[in-house]
């Protein structure tokens, strides 16, 4: 497989935002897509595309620098996709649907979907997940694996402040995002390796093709991982509602990438933690949320609590969202911290009405929103 790395400019930023097609009046999911696409130009290039589900739909934005402009450039495709729609089907930004049953929910009849469907077997049919992806450019392939690893070092933070996925099939998992217990199921699914050289990365990938084990790069599937035009996909993210989340967890993204490239100019080694603890943090995060306690890469004290942990990196990485604009969105970060992230507000939601169709209400009703329900005044 010919693999290589071309630089883009640094800080440049790209969002997929995966959304749930719901019906209105039952609340399930239902299989709009293939009527949705119809009436779009180019659903496999284009803002308004085709995923893996017949239930869902994926936004992607164009190219920018400002989180801002990425975030208006996604509001007007979900405009679009909502007068695509009707006033039947609506979208929803979540990480798994809170009652529908994954094994009832069709994939599109495409070669590379039906490879995740056949090699997975039970878990494939379970992969009814949405997430939120977010590409920064990188402007030399020797940085492109350390900022990888480096990214995946504050998976808990993404985890945490994304979490949209704690009910599965009308049960309250305990986690704040199932979706990430979910998705690494799929066997090319993993934290990064660690890495230091874009030619240590061709060679795995040149390994994991020569024995069979993928036929393409999509299809190592990390939770943070390097592409070949030039970026560093984050892909921890569950699928979230409002526009403010989303701002905020592609603005913590940029940031931190900004700041890895940076301490790699200044030849200054990047914080680093064994992988062991770095699985163990991911599933903190996924089980508890903003309210786990993480390791981290210092060591006073080892152990602290995730809110204020993020608060340490925010005073960090501040500058460098000054210098890109969006000093506010990942200011948005902290706020989502302390007022509770969606998971939060899907469960409050069902204490108050003990019905999970509300629950899906509520998403509906934030999906776009420019704050979740909690920060509005």
């Amino acid at each position: 497989m010919k693999l290589a790395f071309t630089p883009t400019d640094p800080a440049t930023i790209g969002v997929e935002w995966e959304l749930a097609l719901v019906d209105v009046a039952t609340g399930q999911l239902t299989p709009a897509a293939p009527r949705l696409l119809d009436g779009v130009e180019d659903p496999d290039h284009g803002p308004i595309r085709r995923e893996y589900l017949t239930c869902m739909v994926e936004l992607v934005s164009g190219v920018h620098l400002r989180v801002a402009d990425a975030m208006d450039d996604l509001g007007a495709s979900l405009a679009t996709l909502r007068g695509l729609l009707g006033d039947d089907v609506v979208p929803v930004g979540v990480g798994a649907h809170p009652f529908s049953v994954a094994a009832d929910q069709a994939h599109f009849e495409v070669e590379r979907y039906q490879v995740v469907a056949d090699e997975n077997g039970w878990w494939g049919r379970q992969m009814v997940t949405m997430g939120a992806h977010v590409h920064v450019g990188v402007d030399d392939p020797a940085k492109a694996l350390p900022i990888t690893t480096g990214l995946a070092t504050l998976a808990p933070f993404f985890i945490a402040l994304a979490g949209s996925s704690p009910y599965w099939q009308s049960e309250d998992t305990g986690f704040a995002s199932n979706r990430t217990m979910l998705f690494q199921q799929l066997h090319t699914n993993s934290l990064p390796i660690a890495m230091q050289s874009w030619e240590e990365f061709h060679s795995y990938v040149t390994d994991l093709e020569e024995v069979g084990m993928i036929s393409r790069l999509g299809e190592i599937r990390w939770d943070v991982r390097p592409s070949s035009f030039g970026t560093i996909e984050n892909r921890l993210s569950d699928s979230v509602p409002t526009l403010a989340e989303l701002g905020a967890i592609t603005a913590l993204t940029q940031c931190a990438a900004a700041w890895f490239a940076a301490e790699l100019d200044e030849g200054r080694p990047l914080p680093v933690l064994p992988p062991w603890f770095m699985q163990e943090n991911k599933w903190r995060a996924a089980r508890y949320g903003v309210d786990a306690e993480i390791i981290n890469t210092d060591a006073s004290p080892r152990v602290r609590p995730l809110r204020d942990s993020l608060h340490m990196w925010l005073g960090r990485l501040t500058p460098h969202a000054r210098q890109l604009g969006c000093e506010a969105e990942l200011a948005a970060c902290a706020e989502l911290a302390d007022a509770g992230p969606s998971y939060a507000r899907m469960r409050r939601e069902f204490e108050r009405s003990g019905d999970l169709q509300t629950v899906v209400e509520l998403l509906a009703d934030e999906t776009g929103s420019d704050l979740p329900s909690n920060l509005r005044l």
